[in-house]
């Protein structure tokens, strides 16, 4: 009896093992996307698009103006074609298909190159796109594009936000448990060119002004005999919804102004519902990385918080000390004054939010692309060492937090995509050049521009 219960006991410990190594997530590569110099868009650009828009008048030229010089992105960023040619209400299929297919068939042909992973050995693959979802869907594109096998299963996230690679990510752990030895691509861009906002309403004209063209793709596999050609491994994911609220659910969404013009609007109420959203994924996800000590401390701030039922995110992360168990944060950079709200209330240092700032700065915000530009710098600053932690956090539309934990599997020193620009990171300053030019912009609404 005693014989049978220890092999029964040690049964189960071998099936545990072997199932928590079935379920292992690793990523092989990631491939961010950098477009041609003709998309372009410096401040100056930036400037003639602002004033081609007839529907606006003085006091939204200041606005508009004020919000690029002061909004942490550089001079290097890009944009669609219909953009820069004057052609922001061409919002036709051909014109928003052709700006998802440079993408991503330019990051998915040097994605598969750089593995030498075939097509056709691709088990799964999810797409995530916010604003256009067209039929057949941008995952039926890549498999007809790529020939892939007639049993990869496709999935097409749309409407999930910035967030959404995290998203994507989840969904590929959770079917890595029901596939063996299994291939995974996820793509993560936005459509920029036919959701260019042209009216007039400052809460939908901030978009125009952080958002740029971006995107990454990905390769994951739970095939543990492939560990040594991972770079990371999946550690632990964490989602947070707040879409019942109904602030929270309408503090970024897509709508249609007075004038029936189409946009992206961002309110006020955005800085409550990101506290909320990243206070709760916080309570979830910090007993899962930090030391006893730290623990201690984080159950105080919890009860605390619960108490007073604070939705401030400097008093949410007072006391909590995330650097105790994780050696790199990567922030989404969706703009200068939430990464610096983060920061703050986090206690994180300047070198801490170094490769944010500088990802917001050379690409702006990229949506749900975002993040990998900011582990793309980590990496080409040969940041990232073998048994490193980095923690990602992204805050999207919905209102979703979604975060996750990677550990590093070795040595990591790929230039990837800041390759031509790396040297020049960080630059002595960051203040826009064309400041002075537009100095006759007031203060007036400097107090909510900055926020966003």
């Amino acid at each position: 009896m005693i014989l049978c219960t220890l092999f029964f006991i040690i049964f189960c410990l071998c099936k545990l093992v072997f199932l928590k190594r079935e379920s292992c997530c690793y990523m092989l590569a990631y491939e961010c996307y950098k477009a041609p110099e003709d998309r372009k868009l410096d401040t100056e650009t930036s400037a003639k698009i602002v004033f081609r828009n007839k529907n606006l008048g003085i006091e939204e030229y200041k606005f508009l103006l004020q919000t690029i010089v002061n909004s942490g992105i550089g001079e290097g960023t890009y944009v669609p074609r219909n953009i820069i040619s004057g052609q922001e209400d061409s919002s036709t299929l051909k014109v928003s298909i052709t700006e998802m297919d440079d993408l991503i068939f330019d990051t998915l042909d040097k994605l598969f190159a750089k593995t030498g992973i075939s097509p056709s050995e691709i088990d799964i693959l999810v797409v995530n796109v916010s604003l256009f979802s067209p039929a057949p869907s941008l995952a039926a594109r890549v498999v007809n594009r790529y020939k892939m096998r007639s049993d990869v299963k496709t999935f097409n996230l749309s409407g999930m936000g910035c967030s959404a690679s995290v998203v994507s990510i989840d969904l590929v752990q959770h079917l890595f448990k029901s596939y063996k030895n299994a291939f995974a691509v996820v793509v993560s861009t936005e459509s920029i060119g036919p959701n260019w906002y042209q009216g007039k309403e400052k809460s939908m004209m901030l978009s125009n002004c952080l958002f740029r063209s971006g995107g990454c793709s990905m390769l994951f596999t739970n095939n543990s005999a492939l560990k040594r050609q991972a770079i990371f491994r999946l550690k632990h994911l964490v989602r947070t919804h707040l879409g019942s609220k109904d602030e929270s659910y309408g503090c970024c969404t897509q709508t249609v102004d007075d004038l029936g013009y189409k946009g992206f609007l961002l309110t006020k109420s955005l800085k409550k519902s990101a506290a909320q959203a990243l206070a709760l994924n916080l309570r979830v996800l910090a007993p899962k990385l930090l030391p006893v000590s730290e623990l201690i401390r984080y159950v105080y701030v919890s009860l605390r918080e619960k108490k007073t039922k604070s939705t401030s995110i400097q008093e949410m992360g007072a006391g909590l000390n995330l650097k105790t168990g994780v050696d790199h944060l990567c922030i989404h950079p969706g703009g200068r004054a939430i990464i610096d709200e983060v920061g703050k209330s986090l206690g994180l240092s300047n070198y801490d939010l170094e490769p944010t700032r500088m990802a917001l700065h050379r690409f702006g915000n990229t949506s749900a692309g975002g993040l990998w530009y900011v582990l793309a710098y980590m990496e080409a600053k040969q940041r990232l060492k073998k048994g490193n932690k980095i923690l990602m956090i992204s805050l999207g539309a919905g209102f979703k937090c979604n975060n996750c934990v990677w550990e590093v599997m070795r040595d990591l020193e790929d230039v990837n995509v800041w390759k031509d620009s790396i040297d020049q990171y960080p630059p002595e300053t960051t203040v826009n050049p064309f400041i002075e030019k537009y100095s006759w912009i007031n203060e007036e609404y400097l107090s909510f521009v900055r926020f966003h």
